[in-house]
C-alpha cells in the first residue's frame, strides 16, 4: 500500500476532481490519474465515477476514504513530530531504594515541568543490581549510593548521607560507645548483601577484621526501623530514613568507636551514551545544591 496513494484518493475526494487533486498536491494530472489508476487495480474494484465534470467517489472508494483517514492522520501527526523525536524518546532510570526515595521525585517533578507529555520509566533495585542494568543498557541513568563506579562511566556527584547504627531506648547495649567486635555479638537488622548500606557497612568492619551475621536482612528498610523500635536490635541506615524515630524518641543513636560511615550518591551514565533532549531534560534538573540530607560536592556533567 502507497501512502501516497491514499493522499491522492483523499484530494480527489475533496476537490471533485482530478484536476483539482492535481493542483493541490503539486503534481501533474497525468501522475494523478496514474496513481489512481494503480490504486483501482490493487483494490480490484472502481473507486471512481466518472463525470461530465469531474468525478465522484464510488461506495468503495468511500470505505477505503474513511479507512485511510485515520493512517493519514497519525502519518501527518509523526510528520510534523520528526523533528522533535529527541525531545519526546522514553527515559529509563533505575536507581538504589533511598536514592529513588529522596531524590527521583524532586529531579523527575522538574523534568515533567519542562516536559509534561514524556514518558519516565523508573526501576528501584539494589545498588548493585542497578550498576548490572546500566551496564547492560536495560537503562540510560542510574542513580545510585555507595563507591565511585569503576569502568565505562561518566559519574555525577549529588551529595552524600551519613550512616547510623541505632536501636530502641529500651534495648540494652554494654557501653556508652560500641566497638566494632561488640556491635557485632549484638543481634543486627541489616540490608541485604548487594545494598549500597551494606557494602558500606561490610567494608567498614572488615578493617577492624570483623563480619556480620544479622538476625534480621530485608530489602525494605522502613521494616528495619520498625523491628528496631520494637526492641529486636540494632539496624544501621542512612540517617535521612531514622530521622523522624529519633525526634519521635522510638529510636536512639547507637554511638560507635571507629565506624564513620558515609555514603556518596551519584548519577551514572555509560561513555558511549548518547544524551537525547529529554536525557539531557533530566541531567539538567539535577540539584545544583544538594537537599539538606545530602552533603554537597562538586559535580561534573557528562558531555554530549
Amino acid at each position: 500500500m502507497n501512502i501516497r496513494y491514499l493522499e491522492i484518493l483523499e484530494a480527489v475526494g475533496q476537490t471533485g476532481s482530478f484536476t483539482g487533486a492535481a493542483k493541490k498536491l503539486h503534481l501533474t494530472q497525468s501522475a494523478i490519474s496514474h496513481a489512481m489508476a494503480d490504486l483501482e487495480q490493487q483494490s480490484g474494484t472502481a473507486l471512481f465515477e466518472r463525470l461530465p465534470r469531474g468525478v465522484c467517489l464510488t461506495p468503495c472508494g468511500e470505505v477505503l476514504k474513511n479507512e485511510a483517514a485515520g493512517i493519514l492522520a497519525s502519518c501527518r501527526s509523526l510528520e510534523r513530530r520528526l523533528g522533535h523525536l529527541e525531545e519526546y524518546a522514553p527515559v529509563t532510570i533505575v536507581s538504589s531504594i533511598t536514592a529513588a526515595t529522596f531524590l527521583l521525585p524532586q529531579i523527575i517533578g522538574k523534568v515533567k515541568e519542562r516536559l509534561p507529555q514524556l514518558q519516565i520509566n523508573v526501576r528501584v533495585v539494589s545498588a548493585a543490581r542497578a550498576m548490572e542494568i546500566l551496564q547492560q543498557a536495560q537503562a540510560d541513568i542510574a542513580f545510585v549510593e555507595g563507591a565511585r563506579p569503576q569502568g565505562a562511566f561518566v559519574t555525577v556527584l549529588l551529595g552524600s548521607y551519613r550512616l547510623r547504627a541505632a536501636c530502641a531506648p529500651s534495648f540494652a547495649l554494654p557501653g556508652k560507645r560500641l566497638s566494632a567486635q561488640e556491635l557485632c555479638s549484638l543481634p543486627l537488622l541489616l540490608r541485604e548483601p548487594g545494598s549500597a548500606v551494606r557494602e558500606t557497612f561490610d567494608s567498614m568492619l572488615s578493617l577492624s577484621e570483623q563480619k556480620a551475621y544479622p538476625t534480621w536482612e530485608s530489602v525494605n528498610s522502613h521494616a528495619l526501623v520498625k523491628a528496631a523500635e520494637a526492641g529486636f536490635g540494632i539496624t544501621v541506615l542512612p540517617d535521612v530514613l531514622l530521622a523522624d524515630s529519633f525526634v519521635r524518641g522510638t529510636l536512639r543513636p547507637v554511638e560507635t568507636a571507629g565506624l564513620e560511615m558515609e555514603n556518596a550518591v551519584q548519577a551514572v551514565l555509560r561513555k558511549d551514551k548518547y544524551i537525547t533532549q529529554s536525557l539531557r531534560a533530566v541531567l539538567d534538573a539535577l540539584p545544583a545544591q544538594p537537599e539538606p540530607y545530602f552533603k554537597e560536592k562538586k559535580s561534573s556533567e557528562p558531555k554530549r
